[in-house]
């Protein structure tokens, strides 16, 4: 057995007993925990983690059990775990969607404000393509990307199964499609109030005319999907389709400010500007931007990733924003924090210096953060890891 497992297992023991406490309630000193263990649980790795805390205040941690390897294609199903003491100790694996040898990922959970039940969106393909297959156009409608809708009722304890809603929210000449991933937003405020919006990525084949050559189908746009009937049907939003290969939105998160503007956040694919992170804002529910995705520069620290927003609650609090802070090298997990909505961010804290990749942000409760994110000693995916962050160490 090797040292870092010995490590974990003895962290997870000493954890063991919190499983007792009331829900929602953590015990003093507990900081971190592991839901996930890359070589546990019959899979091979464990990555892309989102989470949200639902109405009776249960974590739940999301997360992409790959069977074969750590690559992103193959046999790979969208697993589950429950926390009722607020991320300490987790219940027992569920499978929430099994790949059955195909891809199911991208997890992106939301909690519908007005009953309670999650809503997880999830995209697909056949487990014998990849990507750049996708994008290049190689694949069939049926290999292809899709999108699935599932509901939980009873506090994430079981979902509904996967539900194709491809022809609502894919246009047609579409070629590479993902939902999120980490969790989605339910408006609170605004006209709008109780749409469920779920920021994603897509890519498109070359315009009619245009010779297809591979390269112009590599280039990403975001996009986002909403509900205003509780994840019943959807409807498309916003849709960046520039494709210039300058600024390429990819991999988004999204936040609802107190003004009642959504902030989204993506991952520059092509890395062309001055920056790894771009940003966008919409003042109708997700339905249009108020101008196009454009290079966040007080986030020059994050390198290519994913990367988490998460708006605190309150009137003053502040927009919280989770990702590796090197540069060229997916490590040193940080939060950053803005007082402005966005437009600039300061760093608060650098949670670990191991490596570390992907991650996902949730209140917990009042006065702690959870911090759902890939890492480890050797490489960033040996597993993810819940750390408990309390709001008054983010300045």
């Amino acid at each position: 057995m090797t040292t870092l497992r010995r490590t974990l297992l003895a962290a997870t023991v000493l954890l063991t007993p919190l499983a007792a406490l009331t829900p929602a309630h953590a015990a003093d000193g507990c900081t971190s925990s592991v839901p996930y263990l890359s070589g546990e649980g019959g899979y091979d790795t464990y990555r892309i983690p989102a989470t949200v805390v639902t109405g009776r205040g249960t974590v739940l941690a999301f997360a992409e059990g790959r069977h074969n390897g750590a690559g992103d294609t193959g046999n790979i199903d969208v697993v589950l775990r429950r926390s009722v003491d607020g991320g300490c100790t987790w219940g027992p694996l569920q499978v929430v969607a099994a790949g059955n040898g195909d891809t199911r990922g991208n997890p992106a959970p939301v909690v519908d404000p007005r009953t309670g039940a999650v809503v997880l969106l999830t995209s697909y393909n056949s487990g014998a393509v990849t990507e750049a297959q996708i994008m290049r156009g190689e694949v069939t409608a049926g290999q292809s990307r899709r999108v699935f809708v599932q509901r939980s009722g009873d506090d994430g304890r079981h979902f509904t199964p996967p539900r194709d809603i491809t022809d609502e929210v894919k246009p047609a000449g579409w070629r590479w499609y993902a939902t999120g991933p980490g969790h989605a937003v339910a408006l609170t405020r605004g006209p709008h109030t109780g749409r469920l919006v779920v920021p994603a990525n897509h890519s498109a084949a070359p315009p009619a005319g245009s010779p297809d050559t591979g390269q112009e189908a590599r280039y990403y746009g975001a996009h986002a999907v909403y509900s205003d009937d509780g994840g019943r049907s959807w409807q498309l939003g916003f849709v960046d389709s520039s494709y210039d290969g300058v600024a390429n939105a990819n991999e988004s998160s999204a936040a609802q400010l107190p003004d009642g503007r959504l902030y989204f956040s993506a991952r520059d694919q092509k890395r062309r500007g001055l920056g790894n992170r771009l940003d966008a804002y919409s003042g109708d529910g997700g339905e249009s931007l108020e101008r196009p995705y454009a290079v966040q520069p007080t986030l020059n620290d994050v390198p290519v990733v994913q990367g988490s927003v998460l708006q605190l609650v309150g009137r003053k609090a502040p927009l919280l924003f989770s990702g590796p802070s090197v540069p060229n090298a997916r490590r040193a997990m940080a939060v950053w924090r803005s007082e402005d909505g966005g437009e600039t961010f300061t760093k608060a804290l650098t949670v670990s210096a191991y490596r570390a990749a992907y991650s996902d942000l949730v209140q917990v409760d009042g006065g702690t953060v959870g911090l759902l994110y890939e890492t480890g000693s050797s490489g960033p995916y040996e597993r993810i890891e819940f750390r408990r962050v309390q709001v008054s160490d983010l300045g």
